[in-house]
C-alpha cells in the first residue's frame, strides 16, 4: 500500500499520531489514554500532518501560531514547527520532505514571515531552507570558588527580591515576559501563551513528565514595581553531614541590569547551595562576568538552538531595525521557490524598506544564510569565507555586518 502523508482528519487519529511521536523520540511504542486526553488540547487539527502506512502512522508533523522579536523589538509571525518524526522503519522515503514542503506552503499562504524551530539534529533543515538564528550557553557555577561576599543580604539599588508562590509568578510573569521581548535586544524571544505559565507552575501536567514543583522569586525596584523574576529547582545530596545540593534555574527575566544582577546573586546565595546551573541562557549572558571569578562558571553547553526559515523577505527585513542609514542589495538562491529573488534593502536606525530590484547584487547567497544573519548573530565576513555568501561588490559582507550585526546576541530561552 502507498505511503499517505495528509492533515489529521479526526481526533481518533491522534492515539496512533501520539503514539508515532513517542517511537520517533524514543519515549516507546505506546501511549496511554490519560496522555491522548491531556496533549490533545494543543492539537490544532488543520495544522497537523501525519504519514500513513495502512493503518498505522509512521511520522508526524505539527505547527503553531508564534510571535518572535527581532532587532528593535518589534515581533513578527512565525510557523513554529514542532514534533517531526518519522519511524525507524520509514527513513529516508521522502516523508519529511513532502510534510514540511505542505507546511511552508501553507505558512507563505498564511503571510507568516519566516518559519522556526529548536533542532534536534543540525544537518536535518539546512536542505529545507532553515538557517540557525540562534545559540544557547549553560554554565554550572561552583559557588566555593566564584568569590561572592557571603555578607550580601539584597540588591544594592534601592530594590528587593521577595519570595513568589505560583500564583503570583502566573499573575506578575506574563507582563513582565511581554515587556522582556518588547526589548530592542530580545532578538529571538518568542511569545509565551497562558498554557507555557500554566505548564511552568505545574497547574498543568503530562504523564511522566518527572515535574519538580520550582521555587520562584521576584525583583522590585525602590518603588515597589517588579523587574524582572527568577523561578529554579533544587537537585538534593548530602554527604557525611555536609550539603551537596544543585541550584537548576528554570527561567531568569529582568526588564533592568540592576534585576538581572540582583536576581542571578540571590540565586547565587541561597544556603545549602554548591552549585547552581543556569538553564539555557545567551552566549553573551552576564552571569560569568558578575562573579569574582568568571571561570567558576564552567561552560557545559555551547550550541545552535533557535532556526529560521526566511518566507516574506521584504517583511522579514523592513520589520526589523539597522544600525546606519545604509543600502544593500542581496541575491538569495531559493531551490522550493517560497523567498528566492533580488531584494534592494534600504535600511536604517528609524526603519526600512525592502522591495524586489533589478540592479546588480552586492551579495549572493542561499536562502538558509539570511535565516541565519537575520538576527544579528552571525557574520556575513564568515560566511564569506565558508563560501557560503559571494560578494558582488567590493566590501559586501563588511556592509552587511554593519547593518545586521547586534550589540547582544540573540536568544531564544524556551524550547518548543
Amino acid at each position: 500500500m502507498a505511503l499517505e502523508i495528509r492533515t489529521l482528519t479526526s481526533r481518533d487519529e491522534l492515539p496512533g499520531w501520539f503514539r508515532a511521536v513517542n517511537v520517533g523520540f524514543l519515549r516507546g511504542g505506546t501511549v496511554s489514554e490519560e496522555e491522548v486526553a491531556v496533549r490533545t488540547p494543543d492539537i490544532d487539527m488543520d495544522r497537523t500532518q501525519g504519514a500513513f502506512d495502512g493503518g498505522r502512522c509512521v511520522g508526524t508533523f505539527r505547527t503553531f501560531a508564534q510571535e518572535m522579536t527581532v532587532p528593535g523589538g518589534a515581533a513578527l509571525p512565525s510557523c513554529a514547527v514542532t514534533n517531526v518524526t518519522v519511524s525507524p522503519t520509514h527513513r529516508r522515503r521522502g516523508l519529511l520532505t513532502r510534510m514540511m514542503g505542505s507546511a511552508l506552503t501553507a505558512a507563505k499562504e498564511r503571510g507568516d514571515a519566516f518559519a522556526s524551530l529548536i533542532s534536534a539534529e543540525y544537518p536535518i533543515y539546512g536542505r529545507y531552507g532553515f538557517g540557525p538564528a540562534a545559540w544557547t550557553a549553560e554554565w554550572e557555577v561552583d559557588i566555593a570558588r566564584a568569590g561572592l561576599d557571603k555578607r550580601h543580604s539584597g540588591p544594592a539599588d534601592g530594590g528587593r527580591v521577595d519570595l513568589a508562590d505560583d500564583e503570583e509568578i502566573r499573575t506578575v510573569g506574563p507582563t513582565l515576559h511581554e515587556r522582556h521581548r518588547a526589548l530592542p535586544h530580545s532578538q529571538g524571544v518568542i511569545d509565551r501563551p497562558d498554557r507555557w505559565w500554566r505548564i511552568h507552575t505545574g497547574q498543568r501536567r503530562f504523564p511522566g513528565d518527572e515535574f519538580s514543583p520550582p521555587f520562584h522569586a521576584v525583583h522590585r525596584d525602590g518603588r515597589g514595581e517588579p523587574q524582572g523574576f527568577v523561578s529554579w529547582t533544587v537537585r538534593e545530596r548530602w554527604e557525611s553531614k555536609l550539603p551537596q545540593n544543585t541550584a537548576e534555574v528554570q527561567c531568569l527575566t529582568a526588564l533592568t541590569p540592576a534585576a538581572e544582577r540582583a536576581l542571578w546573586h540571590f540565586v547565587l546565595s541561597i544556603d545549602w547551595i554548591v552549585r547552581v546551573r543556569s538553564g539555557h541562557r545567551a552566549p553573551d549572558d552576564v552571569l560569568p562576568l558578575l562573579l569574582p571569578d568568571p571561570r567558576a562558571a564552567r561552560l557545559d553547553t555551547l550550541a545552535d538552538f533557535l532556526w529560521l526559515r526566511p518566507l516574506d523577505v521584504p517583511r522579514m527585513l523592513e520589520g526589523r531595525r539597522y544600525s546606519v542609514d545604509r543600502a544593500l542589495v542581496l541575491d538569495l538562491h531559493d531551490p522550493a521557490g517560497l523567498a528566492g529573488g533580488r531584494y534592494r534593502l534600504e535600511a536604517g536606525p528609524d526603519g526600512a524598506a525592502c522591495k524586489t530590484t533589478g540592479d546588480s547584487a552586492d551579495l549572493a547567497l542561499d536562502i538558509a544564510e539570511l535565516g541565519t544573519l537575520f538576527l544579528g548573530d552571525e557574520s556575513a565576513v564568515r560566511l564569506a569565507a565558508l563560501g557560503r555568501a559571494e560578494e558582488r561588490s567590493e566590501g559586501a559582507a563588511e556592509l552587511a555586518d554593519t547593518l545586521f550585526r547586534t550589540p547582544r546576541r540573540a536568544w531564544c530561552p524556551d524550547i518548543f
